[in-house]
């Protein structure tokens, strides 16, 4: 087994009456990438917040590299390496691709020169170089999407967190999404991405987790996940694995 990057242990939150997050346990091995998956309101986006820093949890611990990184700041896990995106994508409007790129990429080059070098490397990168002098305001979502994940790049992550960066994509833009997050990967960082995209879940995970009522439920390689009747169920009620034909459960 490789080497675990990422561990969590034990993790719980709760908001008012609410049960977010149910002792959650997993590990996420180096150099992989894991899809966090589950229906709306499982937990997802507050296990990415917990991680990265910006929610402390009730009980629990996240340990990073060997180090115990449980309620330590977004700001010093950047320095890490530990990386996120948003779901709702909120760059600077009145900056250019560039200037906001550059944001990140001034963690390690504190000249403005070089930090905007950098970022009009990545802006490349990801698909951007034809709009590198735009405002961000002025992009399309698909733009954003990038943009999003150019910022994340931008600090040099060993460990990247994607919050749905493909939603609202149509189907020939998330094609062209896959390839850039597998050379992503390919250099070397380590990706957990929460998607409800099936076709990217089953194309880029090596692993896939399942996330239902704040527990992981499940997890394995993806085909076997997404035929397992207990995620069934979690996706589609009680009862529904039951009720499926069996070649529908053997194809997913």
């Amino acid at each position: 087994m490789a080497e675990a990057l990422l561990r969590v242990t034990g993790i719980r939150k709760r908001f008012s009456g609410l049960l977010a997050l149910d002792h959650a346990s997993f590990l996420v091995e180096r150099g992989s990438i894991t899809a966090l998956i589950g229906p709306n309101g499982a937990g997802k986006t507050t296990l990415f917040a917990i991680i990265s820093g910006f929610l402390l949890p009730d009980a629990g611990r996240i340990v990073y590299a060997g180090t115990d990184i449980t309620g330590v700041t977004p700001h010093r896990l950047a320095r890490r390496g530990i990386a996120r995106t948003f779901q709702i994508v909120q760059p600077f409007g009145s900056l250019t691709v560039a200037e906001n790129i550059a944001v990140g990429c001034h963690l390690s080059r504190p000249a403005r020169t070089d930090a905007l070098a950098a970022a009009r490397e990545l802006a490349q990168t990801v698909g951007l170089g034809d709009v590198v002098e735009r405002r961000a305001a002025d992009l399309t979502l698909a733009a954003l999407k990038r943009l999003e994940l150019a910022r994340a790049l931008a600090i040099e992550p060993r460990l990247l967190l994607l919050d749905e960066v493909l939603a609202g994509l149509n189907p020939a833009e998330i094609t062209e999404v896959l390839p850039l997050i597998r050379a992503i990967r390919g250099r070397g960082t380590t990706i957990i991405l929460i998607e409800h995209v099936m076709q990217a879940v089953m194309s880029l995970a090596d692993e896939v987790l399942v996330l239902a009522e704040g527990r992981i439920i499940t997890n394995g390689a993806p085909a076997a996940v997404a035929s397992n009747p207990s995620v069934i169920e979690a996706y589609l009620g009680r009862g529904a694995a039951g009720r499926m034909p069996a070649a529908a459960q053997s194809n997913g």
